[in-house]
């Protein structure tokens, strides 16, 4: 879950920074050329003040003289271009001494500031420049006044690099403080996720013990939200209801077996004495006898269901390989009178398990495989170590179950309406799977081709302990 949160609240966060990025880098930009802009205005405005009395013509050639002094000056220290111009673009004074301004009727932003400035007004603040322009410029034109009429026009013309330079700057500046933010978000969300998805994934963990027969699991609401914490009281009050429900039918499963058999042993016991006031070979007392032991090994099932819900597993180091070949070797003489071949595993597979409950299931298993495989059919029991877990699987060449039989089979009680008439309680492989799913182990049920069933028996590899 954290792998589908965290890039969502990553990328919500990138968002929200570049959207505060954004406009913080044209707002730097802008106020850098505008303090460019402004440097210019008031150079423009000194030397307006210098030319407005050129034009007179007392001391007209030293004001001149002064005047070009400041324009040379001017342009040697900061390498712009700056000139007097009369109205019709006649230079007065400029630096460099060929500079002139562009001609009338040239639609460039240089004349367009000439002609603003001709109608007595500063030209417009020139378009914003961006660190990608190569080769732009700054125009700047004021008007020269004197006496209400515009006489001349102080021009300049700047060059954009250094200002290019100290925007860009200013955004590696914004860059760097957006990636120092974003490790920072990153950093919260990894901490904000776990804290959220700890619970989570505890619950999850204690859902799927319960869930695999471990009905003492439960969650400690330390940590999490107030809502998850919440949900983790409801969950182990749920649990606790569900384990005591369960032991309630448990104990009454125990209870009516154990309570049955007594009535059933002396129900037996007449049957016995009033077969002897029978003629030998009666059917009917045959009949009750059947029914009586059938009754008797469903009652014996049942208890021991109960048992192996209870019980816990004793697990230890076990070579499964060797005691399904151990269980193959007692099932074979069978096998041998049925006319089915019965083969076991070679070599040594291990495992943790509890050997008294793994034979059992393992007897379970062989002893439904050989009841429905036909005479010259096999019943192959193989081991194999895969990961973390080790299997045992038994396939037969049996008729099989269907893909609506496979999801039944294992239910308690449960009998394919094919097979009614082979003997059985349907609780064996009840029993089986309540005795693996103590020890941390599961059985599996599918087809096996070309025909028959696959059971496949897996128990874990690693100690519960580790």
């Amino acid at each position: 879950m954290r792998t589908r949160l965290l890039p969502l609240l990553i990328v919500l966060m990138a968002g929200v920074l570049l959207a505060l990025g954004f406009p913080l880098a044209v707002s730097v930009a802008s106020a850098q050329q505008q303090r460019v802009v402004v440097d210019r205005i008031d150079d423009t405005v000194r030397f307006a003040a210098l030319a407005q009395f050129v034009t007179e013509t007392s001391g007209q050639k030293e004001r001149s003289a002064t005047l070009q002094e400041q324009l040379d000056r001017y342009h040697d220290t900061y390498d712009i271009k700056a000139g007097v111009f009369d109205r019709n673009g006649g230079p007065m004074a400029s630096a460099p001494k060929n500079w002139t301004v562009p001609p009338r009727g040239d639609t460039g932003e240089a004349r367009e500031a000439f002609e603003e400035a001709l109608s007595g007004r500063r030209s417009q603040d020139p378009a914003q420049v961006w660190p990608w322009q190569q080769g732009g410029r700054l125009v700047v034109a004021s008007p020269v006044v004197r006496d209400g009429d515009v006489v001349a026009v102080v021009f300049t013309d700047s060059p954009t690099s250094q200002l290019r330079t100290r925007v860009l700057q200013g955004w590696l500046v914004i860059a760097a403080g957006e990636a120092a933010a974003m490790l920072l978000a990153v950093g919260a969300a990894f901490r904000l996720t776990g804290w959220v998805l700890r619970p989570v994934r505890i619950l999850d963990a204690a859902t799927h013990d319960i869930a695999t027969g471990q009905l003492n699991s439960r969650v400690a609401a330390a940590s999490g939200p107030p809502e998850l914490r919440r949900l983790t009281r409801s969950f182990n009050e749920m649990a606790d209801n569900v384990e005591e429900v369960l032991e309630q039918q448990r104990a009454f499963v125990a209870d009516a077996s154990h309570q049955l058999r007594n009535p059933l042993a002396a129900l037996m016991l007449r049957i016995e004495l009033l077969a002897l006031e029978l003629p030998e070979g009666n059917e009917e007392i045959a009949s009750v006898r059947t029914e009586g032991k059938r009754l008797g090994q469903v009652l014996d099932d049942l208890l021991d269901l109960a048992l192996a819900e209870h019980a816990a597993a004793d697990l230890r180091l076990t070579d499964i390989g060797e005691l399904a070949a151990e269980r193959v070797a007692a099932w074979r003489p069978l096998a041998e009178e049925k006319g089915v071949r019965l083969t076991g595993p070679a070599g040594a597979v291990t495992a943790w398990a509890d050997p008294i409950a793994l034979s059992s299931v393992l007897d379970a298993v062989i002893d439904n495989a050989l009841k429905f495989t036909p005479p010259g059919e096999e019943v192959r029991v193989s081991a194999a170590s895969n990961g973390s877990a080790s299997t045992v699987v038994i396939a037969d060449g049996g008729p099989g179950l269907t893909d609506e039989e496979l999801v039944r089979i294992g239910d308690r009680f449960w009998r394919s309406s094919r097979h009614q008439n082979v003997r059985g309680s349907g609780l064996g492989l009840s029993i089986s799977r309540a005795l693996l799913a103590a020890g941390g182990g599961s059985i599996a049920y599918a087809h096996h081709e070309p025909g028959g069933l696959r059971v496949t028996v897996t128990v874990p590899r690693t100690s519960p302990t580790a």
